[in-house]
């Protein structure tokens, strides 16, 4: 995956935690993180205050005032948790990630299992190029 794709991801899972996972196509893992994202806001910050501030502004001064350091903290540590997830995951580095155990080709690129009819991975529709017959390497004994 590219750098550009992976720094995409981690910038939106920062600013939402679970919009980086969609972007990968991990959905359960998206809403498991928005979810959990939201929940936090609605346990541990002064919902009722925050919608009565009349700015930005406010909301942050009563954030700042209002909530304990703790609250805040755990709200901070779930979006932090949430990109390194993403960042991880957009690298290729997801847990149960192929080992070449696998029968059948593999992507040079992703490392995922391939179709062998097409002609692109398409789990990072990278294209692949067509295998020559005669081209193995000879096996030594």
């Amino acid at each position: 995956m590219s750098w550009i794709r992976a720094l995409a991801v981690v910038g939106l899972s920062v600013l939402l935690p679970g919009a980086g996972h969609v972007v990968l196509r991990d959905w359960v893992r998206g809403l498991a993180f928005g979810g959990i994202f939201l929940a936090s806001l609605a346990l541990f910050l002064p919902v009722e205050q925050l919608a009565a501030a009349d700015s930005v502004t406010g909301a942050a001064t009563v954030i700042a005032s209002e909530t304990d350091p703790l609250d805040q903290f755990v709200v901070s540590f779930i979006i932090l948790f949430a990109a390194i997830d993403a960042t991880f995951r957009s690298m290729g580095f997801p847990p149960g990630s192929t080992t070449g155990d696998e029968d059948g080709p593999s992507c040079p690129e992703c490392g995922k299992p391939l179709d062998e009819d097409l002609t692109f991975c398409h789990w990072c529709t990278t294209r692949l190029e067509p295998a020559e017959p005669g081209t193995e390497e000879p096996t030594n004994p």
